[in-house]
């Protein structure tokens, strides 16, 4: 009597089921949790996953964009120079929106002035809003922006990862790119980074405003501002040393308005960046 090996048997039916499936055509594919990279003599750019669960109704994402040593990219506010990134997620399957998160930048000085923005690497996180979360996602990018050194080079990429229920092994980048992003805050907190005061000063023809920030002690300050709408070419606020014990003060001139525009009851973005902390205040100048 021939025994049956239990091992064997188990085999034998895995490899029966997997004909099955590709006689069907229902072979699985592997989901990826970054897109290929799209390259050119200055940067990389690729689109990456973080870790999400089913269904849920915003999945998380991030751009990663790679520069060669020594060029720098822009903010979505540039400065002095440069030129904002721009984003077609047009092409996009299943999106309802993709809402694109800023990490704190830095400043730099070149010799179009100042300009915004970031060098090395960056990851921007993405919230991404499926149409229906009980469906596959497919992001589907084209990235138009520009990277520098002395002098600018205009650059597009494009890119396209599905995006759904699955571990990533760039949750832990993602993560610290998302802790990076300013957090929102009021006037006169008091927390260790904080806005304590904004107050008009200067004439009717040369308005200023004067920014009264705190920070913790020997850690690089910064702060960035920008106008209700992106045609509102503000200049850096510059620092001024201390305002009070414990607080320093930056002065911004209320310089770059667009054609019949007037600082009196305009919204302004502020955003201080302190380290690796940063906070993003939106104040309105009665």
């Amino acid at each position: 009597m021939l025994m049956q090996d239990p091992f064997l048997s188990t085999a034998v039916c895995r490899l029966g089921l997997a004909a099955m499936v590709m006689a069907a055509g229902l072979v699985p594919v592997q989901a990826e949790d970054a897109s290929p990279w799209a390259a050119d003599a200055y940067s990389q750019v690729r689109l990456i996953a973080g870790t999400n669960r089913a269904r849920q109704p915003t999945l998380r994402a991030g751009l990663d964009i790679k520069l060669k040593p020594g060029w720098k990219t822009y903010w979505r506010y540039p400065g002095d120079s440069g030129v904002p990134p721009h984003f077609d997620f047009g092409a996009s399957r299943n999106v309802k929106a993709v809402d694109v998160l800023w990490p704190a930048p830095k400043r730099f000085a070149d010799e179009g002035g100042q300009s915004i923005g970031y060098h090395d690497r960056v990851i921007m996180p993405l919230r991404v809003v499926p149409k229906d979360p009980a469906q596959p996602v497919m992001l589907d990018l084209t990235l138009n922006y520009a990277v520098c050194e002395k002098l600018c080079v205009p650059a597009e990429a494009t890119a396209r990862l599905g995006v759904g229920p699955a571990a990533s092994a760039h949750d832990a980048a993602l993560a610290a790119a998302e802790a990076r992003v300013p957090r929102p805050a009021g006037i006169g907190g008091a927390g260790a980074l904080a806005i304590r005061a904004v107050r008009r000063q200067g004439t009717d023809q040369r308005p200023r405003i004067l920014v009264d920030v705190a920070a913790p002690k020997n850690v690089p300050v910064d702060l960035f501002a920008e106008g209700p709408t992106p045609d509102w070419a503000l200049p850096l606020p510059e620092p001024k040393g201390a305002a009070a014990p414990g607080l320093q003060q930056f002065s911004l001139e209320l310089d770059g308005l667009p054609a019949g525009a007037r600082p009196k009851g305009a919204e302004l973005t502020l955003t201080l960046v302190a380290g690796t902390e940063a906070i993003e205040v939106k104040t309105r100048l009665d």
